[in-house]
C-alpha cells in the first residue's frame, strides 16, 4: 500500500510504468520550469512593464515559478492537470487511480503549505490556473502590478 506522507518527506514511490508508448511520451514531455502558460505570464508582465522578477528563486520558500523578492510577490502557475484544477474537472488517469489520487493530494496538500508558509513571512501570494491564464494573461498580469505598486 502507498502511504501518503508531507511534501518534505520521500515521494511516493516510483511511478507506475506507463500504459502505452504515447502515454510514456506524452509525460516525458511534461516540464516543470518555463511551461508555456509561464511564458505567457512572464511575457504578459514584461509588456507592461514589470521587470526584475526571479525564476524558481532558490532564497524563497516554495520556489515560486515567478517572484519579486523586494516587494515579497509569489506567483504560482498551476497546470491543471498536475495541481487539479477545479475549473477543468479532470478525471483521474483511468490505471493506477490509488497512485494518481495519492500524487495529486500530495501536490495540493503541498501547494497549500507553500502558500501559507509564504503568507506568513509577510508576502502576497499569486496562484493562476493554466485554463485562466490561457484566456486573459493581461488580466491577470494587472493583478500583479496593482499589487506592486501598492507595496
Amino acid at each position: 500500500m502507498i502511504k501518503t506522507k508531507s511534501f518534505n518527506d520521500k515521494p511516493l514511490g516510483p511511478s507506475p510504468p506507463p500504459t502505452s508508448i504515447a502515454t510514456s511520451a506524452t509525460m516525458k514531455a511534461n516540464k516543470s520550469k518555463d511551461t508555456t502558460p509561464e511564458i505567457l505570464l512572464r511575457r504578459t508582465l514584461r509588456e507592461i512593464g514589470l521587470r526584475g522578477y526571479r525564476l524558481n528563486w532558490k532564497k524563497t520558500q516554495g520556489r515560486p515559478d515567478i517572484c519579486f523578492p523586494g516587494k515579497k510577490i509569489a506567483i504560482f502557475v498551476h497546470g491543471c492537470f498536475w495541481h487539479r484544477c477545479p475549473y477543468c474537472n479532470l478525471s483521474l488517469p483511468k490505471s493506477h487511480k490509488l497512485f494518481w489520487r495519492l500524487k495529486f493530494e500530495k501536490n495540493k496538500r503541498r501547494d497549500i503549505e507553500k502558500r501559507k508558509n509564504l503568507e506568513e513571512n509577510g508576502w502576497a501570494v499569486f496562484e493562476f490556473w493554466e485554463c485562466k491564464l490561457k484566456e486573459r494573461p493581461n488580466y491577470y498580469a494587472s493583478l500583479v502590478l496593482k499589487k506592486y505598486n501598492k507595496r
